[in-house]
């Protein structure tokens, strides 16, 4: 069952892309206490995650945290050096890698997507929220295909 606006994220490991290498953190330690800009992509370096889910919220990281968000992540059921390298080539220090490598975080919330037609085996879905100390505010998730109500535009249009 997808996750719904008001509820509490479930509690499972991401691994934080970071500078001194891969730190396994909980979900709920990792949303405690403030207000995070999470987008999901089915792949780090795939077209529409690199070309355009991505760079909007870097170029909207200023805008998202002018309206009270404290931090911005994207995950991805990719292991945690390919998001650093995803990072380092396309994003910014505003936005934080989070690896979801086994993808029990997209299973956690419900949803995940049948990449297997692709290559891809079992992913995450194109969405994004806005997480406060835990729990959803704001969800948008993308329908197969496309690339509207997940972007840091629209998230900004409706905060």
């Amino acid at each position: 069952m997808t996750i719904a606006v008001g509820e509490k994220l479930p509690d499972v490991k991401l691994v934080k892309a970071t500078a001194e290498g891969p730190e396994a953190v909980q979900s709920a330690d990792y949303f405690k206490g403030k207000k995070v800009a999470l987008f999901s992509v089915p792949g780090a370096f795939t077209p529409t995650c690199s070309a355009k889910h991505l760079p909007g919220f870097v170029e909207k990281a200023a805008d998202l945290k002018a309206k009270g968000i404290d931090e911005i992540a994207c995950t991805a059921v990719n292991d945690p050096f390919v998001m650093k390298a995803w990072g380092a080539a396309s994003g910014s220090p505003d936005v934080t890698m989070l690896a979801d490598g086994n993808g029990d975080f997209a299973k956690a919330v419900g949803l995940t997507m049948d990449g297997s037609g692709f290559g891809l085996g079992t992913r995450g879905q194109r969405f994004s929220m806005v997480v406060n100390d835990g729990v959803v505010e704001q969800l948008n998730v993308e329908a197969p295909g496309d690339f509207k109500v997940s972007s840091a535009e629209y998230m900004l249009e409706n905060l």
